[in-house]
This record gives C-alpha cells, sequence and structure tokens, in this order.
C-alpha cells in the first residue's frame, strides 16, 4: 500500500516544475485560480496575459501542448453549455456572423469559457508534473485532516486494483465465449458485477488485517520529504504573483 500509483494524466519528468514540493504547487494553483476567476471578464487582454503565463509554464515543465490539449476534452460539457448561452440569454441582441444573439450571453459564454480553460490548464499541468502519491502528501502537508487524506489514497489505490480486477474478469468471460451484444447478456453482467463486489470487499479486509499486523494505528508513514526550501518557495510564488500583477492592472486600467 505504501507503493505509488501512476496516473494518466501524471507526464514523468525531470523539470524543475516536477522537483517543486506539492503543497508548494497546491498553493500556487490555488492562487492563480483566484486571480482569473476574479477577473472582470471585459478585460480581455488580462486572459491572453494569464495563457501566456500557463504557456510559460508548460514550456518550463516540457508538457506538449498535444498532451493538454488531449486532458482538456473534459471541459467539453462546460463549451457545449457556453455555445448556447447566446441564443438562449435575455438582453439586447447584436449580429455575429448573421445571426441575432444576446449581448450579455455573449459575454457570458466568454466568461465561462475563458476561466474554465484557463482552469483546466492549469489543474492539468499540476496533474502532469506532480504524482499522486506526492499531492496527498502536499494535502497533508497543509493540514488537511489526516483522516481526509487518508481516505483519498485509499479510494485512488482500490480505484487501480478494482479496475485492473474488472479487466481479468471481463478477459475471463470473454475466453469463455461471452460477448455482451444485447440486453439479454444483463444477468450474467449483473452476476459479474456482484462478484465484483465480493472480491474487492474480501480483498479490502485482508489488507485491512495485513496493515494492523505490521502496525497501523490509524496513520500513514511518510516516506518522502517534501519540505520546500526559501528558493522553491520564491519559484513558485512566481506564477500567483505574476498572475496577482495582471488582476491588479485589469482593476486599474
Amino acid at each position: 500500500m505504501s507503493a505509488g500509483h501512476g496516473h494518466r494524466l501524471y507526464r514523468p519528468g525531470d523539470s524543475p516544475v516536477h522537483r517543486l514540493p506539492p503543497h508548494c504547487k497546491l498553493l500556487a494553483l490555488v492562487g492563480f485560480v483566484l486571480a482569473t476567476v476574479s477577473t472582470p471578464r471585459e478585460v480581455y487582454w488580462a486572459f491572453g496575459a494569464y495563457a501566456v503565463l500557463l504557456a510559460g509554464v508548460a514550456a518550463l515543465a516540457r508538457v506538449p501542448a498535444g498532451f493538454l490539449l488531449r486532458r482538456m476534452l473534459v471541459e467539453l460539457p462546460f463549451v457545449g453549455f457556453a455555445l448556447l448561452l447566446p441564443f438562449v440569454a435575455n438582453g439586447p441582441n447584436v449580429e455575429v456572423l448573421g445571426l441575432s444573439v444576446s449581448r450579455d450571453g455573449l459575454l457570458g459564454a466568454w466568461n465561462i469559457m475563458a476561466k474554465g480553460t484557463l482552469g483546466v490548464v492549469a489543474g492539468v499541468l499540476l496533474a502532469a508534473t506532480t504524482e499522486l502519491r506526492t499531492l496527498l502528501l502536499g494535502l497533508q502537508k497543509l493540514r488537511m485532516p489526516p483522516l481526509l487524506v487518508q481516505i483519498m489514497s485509499f479510494m485512488l489505490r482500490y480505484g487501480a486494483v478494482i479496475t485492473a480486477e474488472m479487466g481479468r474478469m471481463r478477459i475471463a468471460r470473454e475466453s469463455r465465449g461471452f460477448v455482451a451484444r444485447d440486453l439479454r447478456q444483463s444477468p450474467a453482467v449483473a452476476k459479474s458485477a456482484g462478484a465484483l463486489f465480493i472480491r474487492s470487499y474480501e480483498r479490502g479486509e485482508r489488507v485491512h488485517l495485513a496493515m494492523l499486523s505490521r502496525g497501523y494505528t490509524g496513520s500513514m508513514p511518510v516516506i518522502l520529504d517534501t519540505r520546500a526550501t526559501g528558493a522553491q518557495w520564491a519559484a513558485t510564488a512566481a506564477l500567483p504573483a505574476a498572475a496577482l500583477v495582471v488582476w491588479a492592472g485589469a482593476l486599474t486600467l
């Protein structure tokens, strides 16, 4: 249980961003997002400046644009909602490409897409440069209740275990000639789901007993040193500080 589990959002590397402590990066993300969402939506140049800042972080972390674009697909439902706003919102209308749309709806769509996209890119960059186990250590370093950190840790680890078990059960079914083509195969799938639940419950009990036999008393041992130096704090503060400058300029100019 103390071994690290990889995730598809993480991109292994040895860049300066990868080497920063996780709790520093978490605070930098929060500061950047707060500056972004509090920027007035009419100050268009500010969002371009935020995008430039994130592009600089991506270049420093050596994260390719293609990697970011593929991981940004998660925001497609929000983009679809934003594209509907100009057609359903009230207020004065304007002509755009021969279509009469709501001006307030256009601004609302821009607000959602700009701020949402910047937030998603910032989150993807954090995940791409920080392993899950170190993220959890960063949350613990930021004084999140240890019980919550352990719950999240077990969820992540058992998620990978259950997914692997589902894959093995699917291979076993297909090796016996089973193919789920329509609803007539639903009883077999339901039985597989029940078996998966029982196996997962039993495995959880065995793991808990193994942890108790190894001296588990309610807290997981910390095996990584996540202390941050002054130079690392300064390097991490560069992004939210620059975002704060842009935010201040957006409010005053």
